[in-house]
């Protein structure tokens, strides 16, 4: 791609509007110093110097697409609790609309708590319930993301689904049939519950362990050619458009109609990798609205994720330094 090519698709990004649909929650962080075992149990005590709050889960993927530049639009549930008016309050401090959040008083707000000591984690702490939402409570978010389709010029949509509930097989394939009837592109990062649920959709994004856990297979994780056969018959199976899958230090692997290519990770001083998950998908979304092909695609959003592994803790993506990087690498 030239520089002119490139640069173009990095401002379509500006005009793209994304329906998020998936489970959101708040990560929380404590940063402190152990220098101590506690006299009651042998365990380190840590002298706490700052603590934070950020938006997580899918709420991390609407970051990412903001920083981006694109419009996010949020669908997700939280509770009726005082951790929900945490999270809202974040959302409103990051400019994301929160029309799309409904509260429920059947289930809590989800926090995950991750303790760090030296810029390295020790401990993570998760408040949460993983059952399925309510029959009302999936009938309201459906018509929420309803009435967007509707409304909102939506150019793609991403489910984030972390198994915490909000996505159902019936949501899945009432949101498909609904994204095309208005040629609306589907991009997916999945989990293992729901993981053979999403059938007919454009972009499937599990990592190996997903892959994995989500088909119930005993694979060699450094045999590409016994992935790139799982991945192939799963394309098939569920008739998926492309699927790219994550690997680590190996890189991304992406097979499509067109496209069945290694696309190897690239050397980076890995601080943390929470959250590159968020940010592939996220930049691959905006890829797949775009229209550029399944290489380059996968190309630009392995680049994001190894840019966001060199920070502590989940931040979304810096444009201007992905930008600059990818022309590096493609241009």
């Amino acid at each position: 791609m030239t520089v002119q090519e490139i640069e173009k698709v990095f401002e379509n990004f500006d005009n793209s509007n994304v329906l998020v649909i998936g489970d959101v929650m708040v990560d929380s962080y404590m940063w402190g110093k152990v220098d101590r075992i506690s006299p009651e149990a042998p365990v380190p005590i840590l002298s706490v110097h700052r603590k934070e709050n950020r938006l997580g889960g899918a709420a991390n993927v609407a970051l990412n697409i903001q920083s981006l530049g694109a419009n996010p639009i949020i669908h997700a549930i939280i509770g009726d609790d005082n951790k929900a008016k945490v999270y809202l309050g974040l959302m409103r401090e990051r400019g994301l609309a929160t029309g799309g959040i409904l509260i429920s008083k059947n289930r809590p707000t989800t926090i995950k708590t991750r303790i760090l000591s030296g810029g390295n984690q020790i401990l993570r702490v998760d408040e949460e319930t993983v059952r399925g939402i309510s029959d009302e409570d999936e009938a309201a978010i459906l018509n929420s993301i309803q009435k967007s389709l509707e409304n909102d010029n939506i150019h793609v949509i991403v489910f984030e689904d972390y198994d915490k509930g909000l996505i159902s097989k019936s949501l899945i394939e009432s949101v498909v049939s609904l994204a095309k009837s208005h040629n609306i592109p589907i991009a997916v990062d999945p989990k293992k519950n729901n993981f053979s649920d999403y059938s007919e959709v454009d972009l499937f994004k599990p990592n190996l362990k997903e892959l994995i856990e989500g088909l119930k297979v005993d694979l060699d994780t450094k045999n590409i050619e016994q992935i790139k056969e799982v991945v192939s018959k799963l394309k098939d199976t569920q008739q998926l458009g492309s699927v790219l899958v994550t690997l680590s230090e190996l890189g991304v692997y992406i097979k499509s109609d067109d496209t069945d290519a290694m696309v190897p990770a690239h050397i980076r001083d890995i601080n943390d990798v929470s959250g590159a998950g968020d940010t592939v998908i996220s930049v691959a979304a905006l890829c797949l609205a775009a229209g550029i092909s399944s290489i380059v695609l996968a190309s630009i959003s392995n680049l994001a994720g190894g840019i966001v592994c060199e920070k502590v803790g989940v931040v979304p993506i810096d444009k201007a330094q992905l930008l600059k990087e990818t022309i590096s690498l493609l241009a």
